[in-house]
């Protein structure tokens, strides 16, 4: 994981408040008491993480079911977490956390699939799971599989969790036209790093969430002057990301198109320089190895 070392450089990933750090960070951070973390995991189809622990906060991210977390407070129906994947920090409802096992075995492989109360499609759906969400079977009745919420999933819109989409920039092509949601991580709303973390995370691929992260953490440096880019190379500027389909196109969400949305990178590049993030800054090569 690359949550699994603690960056205090990052104040995206510190889990420190005046009043309270991870134990892991005495010595190194100033906090009234040091705490040893409690591991959890998301429970819901999906959690807003906020940057404060108001319903009116930011949204900085979102967790989705199966996503461990480390808790290290509740108060007043908020949690303040640290997620397992990424190492991002801030505050999930807490009513959105359970026990962290059973761990999960599947993945959601369809864009959404519904969760219902019993083994049968007729029956009212009672919320949905996106692309990526991660769950404990618990049982399995003809083509249902159970959780340990007691709903149940299409078994046929799930795969074991070895079994991964290489393809990361077909996986963007499945989610064109998702609408653009800052912050958004899920097939019903993504920014444009949200789109390239799912998009990876669904090849086995760990990714950090944001931009400028994955830019500084993601892949090989690609030199400006190397051409043709290939599917799947990922071009920055400062505070976006896109996914290369080929040589020429490029696929992003963002908030122009407010979708996820595929047009020539020449385009691309033209209007991003003129109207928001300046020049590109980088391009990535994810190899075959970087699958964990």
């Amino acid at each position: 994981m690359l949550a699994d070392l603690l960056d205090i450089t990052d104040p995206r990933l510190i889990p420190a408040r005046p009043d309270l750090a991870d134990i892991r960070l005495r010595g190194r951070v100033a906090a009234d008491r040091y705490v040893v973390g409690e591991a959890r995991r998301v429970v819901v189809p999906s959690a807003p993480l906020r940057r404060s622990p108001r319903f009116d906060a930011g949204l900085d991210t979102e967790a989705v079911m199966g996503d461990a977390v480390t808790l290290y407070d509740a108060e007043e129906g908020f949690a303040y977490v640290r997620l397992g994947h990424d190492g991002y920090v801030g505050y999930l409802e807490e009513a959105a956390l359970g026990p962290a096992d059973p761990a999960p075995s599947h993945r959601v492989t369809a864009l959404r699939t519904f969760l219902y109360p019993g083994p049968d499609l007729k029956q009212p759906a009672t919320g949905y799971l996106t692309l990526g969400a991660r769950i404990a079977v618990v049982s399995e009745t003809g083509e249902y599989l159970r959780l340990p919420t007691g709903e149940w999933v299409f078994a046929g819109h799930c795969a074991g969790l070895d079994v991964v989409a290489p393809d990361f920039a077909g996986t963007a092509e499945r989610l064109v036209g998702t609408p653009y949601l800052w912050g958004g991580r899920t097939s019903l709303g993504l920014d444009c790093s949200g789109l390239v973390q799912l998009c990876l995370a669904v090849a086995g691929i760990s990714a950090p969430r944001d931009a400028d992260q994955q830019e500084r953490g993601l892949g090989d440096a690609v030199p400006p002057n190397r051409v043709p880019l290939v599917r799947g190379d990922l071009v920055f500027w400062r505070g976006h990301v896109g996914l290369m389909l080929d040589a020429t196109r490029l696929i992003h969400a963002n908030g122009f198109h407010m979708a996820v949305a595929v047009e020539p990178l020449e385009a691309a590049v033209a209007r991003i320089l003129e109207k928001s993030y300046g020049p590109v800054t980088g391009i990535r090569r994810i190899t075959p190895s970087a699958a964990s």
